[in-house]
C-alpha cells in the first residue's frame, strides 16, 4: 500500500498547469535563438542583406514549424488538464516527463535547422514528436483508469482523445517517412499536418479534426 506521502503528493492540477505554462514559454522563446542576424562582415549592400535573409528562410520555416509543434502540444496538454478533476503523484510525474520532451524541442529544432538535408536530423525531430504524443496518450490512459476525469466531461471524450492522438501520430510518421526521398518533403508534410490541427480546415485532413472538435473535450496531439 502506498505511503501517506505518496497518496497525497502531486494532487494539484492547477500547479501542474502552471509549471507547464512556464516550461512551454521558455521552450518557445528559446526556439527563436536559432534565428541569427546575418554577420555584418558579410553585408556590404542591400543586395547582400537580401540574399542573407533569403538564406535564412529554411531556418525560419523550421522555427515556425516548431512553434506550431509546441503550440499544438500545449493545447493538447491543457485540454487534458482541464478535464482532470484531480491528480496524483504518478500522473504528475507523467506530465513532468511530457515537459521533459518539450524542453528537447529547441535542441531537435536547432539540429534540423543546421542539418536540414540529413535524414537523421529529421528523424530525431520526428522522434521528439513521438515522445510527446506517446506521453500524452499515457497521461490520458492513466487518468481514465484512475477515474480522474471530471464528471462534466463528455461521455465519449476518451474515444475522441485516443482517435485524435492516433491519427495525428500516424500522419506524422507518414510525413517523416518521406525523408527517405527528400527531407524537404518530410518538412512540408509535417507542416501540413500541423496546420490541419492548428486551424482545422474544412477540407482534406480537416475531416479528422472535425470529428474530435465536435466533442469539446477532445485532446490535441
Amino acid at each position: 500500500m502506498p505511503s501517506l506521502y505518496n497518496r497525497v503528493a502531486g494532487q494539484s492540477v492547477e500547479r501542474l498547469a502552471a509549471l507547464s505554462d512556464g516550461i512551454f514559454a521558455v521552450s518557445m522563446t528559446l526556439l527563436v535563438l536559432d534565428l541569427r542576424v546575418p554577420a555584418s562582415e558579410a553585408i556590404h549592400s542591400e543586395r547582400d542583406l537580401g540574399h542573407a535573409l533569403i538564406a535564412l528562410l529554411p531556418r525560419l520555416i523550421i522555427f515556425l514549424m516548431s512553434v506550431m509543434t509546441n503550440g499544438i502540444f500545449w493545447v493538447g496538454q491543457q485540454t487534458q488538464l482541464n478535464h482532470f478533476a484531480r491528480a496524483d503523484r504518478n500522473l504528475a510525474w507523467i506530465h513532468i516527463a511530457f515537459l521533459c520532451w518539450i524542453t528537447l524541442t529547441p535542441f531537435s529544432t536547432s539540429l534540423l535547422a543546421e542539418y536540414i538535408h540529413y535524414r537523421i536530423a529529421l528523424l530525431v525531430y520526428w522522434f521528439n514528436i513521438v515522445l510527446l504524443g506517446a506521453t500524452l496518450y499515457w497521461s490520458w490512459s492513466y487518468a481514465t483508469r484512475s477515474q480522474f476525469i471530471g464528471e462534466d466531461a463528455p461521455e465519449d471524450i476518451h474515444a475522441a482523445v485516443v482517435r485524435r492522438i492516433g491519427i495525428a501520430q500516424t500522419l506524422y510518421a507518414a510525413g517523416a517517412a518521406l525523408c527517405f526521398i527528400n527531407t524537404y518533403y518530410s518538412i512540408a508534410a509535417i507542416v501540413l499536418v500541423q496546420v490541419n490541427y492548428a486551424i482545422a480546415p474544412r477540407f482534406c485532413w480537416g475531416i479528422f479534426s472535425r470529428k474530435s472538435e465536435n466533442k469539446r473535450g477532445a485532446g490535441e496531439i
